[in-house]
């Protein structure tokens, strides 16, 4: 297999970068693409050694909380297009990784999607595109709010209490920062169907996105 396209997709926690993400590739598969899509998440740092008490309050907003350079070694497997990785899984109760993993073959297009994908240079040469999905603050606290409580079993209370210590300072310091190093700033959030088309069109032409 030739060498994969890899687009990172970044963004603020909540900005829409997971739909935004879901769109792209459910419009490359109605076209017939083969797309993997990948998550930053996964690459969380294991915790096992660390009391639970501690695990609940490591600022997972920081770049040091994830694993890039496993990540990078990951990329670079996969940029052959012919190696194989195993996938890390995360558990978010646990707040450490899971001993589980998948095994995951390359693809013709990879897309990868994370906050810190931007914020991390050593990894720019793995990517052939870079996009960053752009949303207000407080649109993305709301959806942050409704995705913790509903899905990860968060209170209202520390929701709001992390996004006040960690998520929104994280965000000003590093997050909002890397999007000069966006190729594509999306607004809008993941249902901004029109650069989803765009994106579309322009990996359906088959060019050559490789600087």
């Amino acid at each position: 297999m030739q060498k994969p396209i890899i687009l990172a997709i970044s963004g603020a926690s909540g900005s829409g970068k997971s739909l935004f993400t879901q769109n792209l590739a459910l419009k490359l598969r109605q076209h017939g693409r083969e797309v993997l899509v990948l998550q930053e998440d996964h690459y969380y740092k294991a915790q096992d050694h660390i009391e639970m008490g501690d695990r609940i309050n490591t600022n997972y907003d920081h770049p040091d909380a994830f694993e890039h350079d496993l990540l990078n070694q990951h990329l670079q497997e996969l940029n052959t297009g012919s190696s194989s990785i195993e996938y890390p899984s995360y558990c978010y109760v646990t707040h450490t990784r899971l001993p589980d993993f998948d095994v995951i073959s390359p693809a013709p297009i990879i897309i990868l999607e994370g906050i810190m994908l931007l914020t991390q240079i050593q990894l720019f040469d793995q990517f052939d595109i870079k996009v960053f999905v752009d949303t207000p603050l407080d649109v993305c606290l709301m959806r942050r709010m409704l995705r913790d409580t509903q899905e990860r079993g968060r209170s209202i209370n520390s929701v709001a209490k992390q996004y006040e210590e960690t998520v929104k300072p994280m965000y000003h310091r590093f997050i909002e920062p890397s999007k000069t190093f966006a190729d594509l700033i999306v607004p809008h959030g993941g249902e901004n169907h029109l650069a989803v088309d765009v994106l579309c069109s322009y990996l359906l032409e088959g060019k050559s996105v490789v600087a």
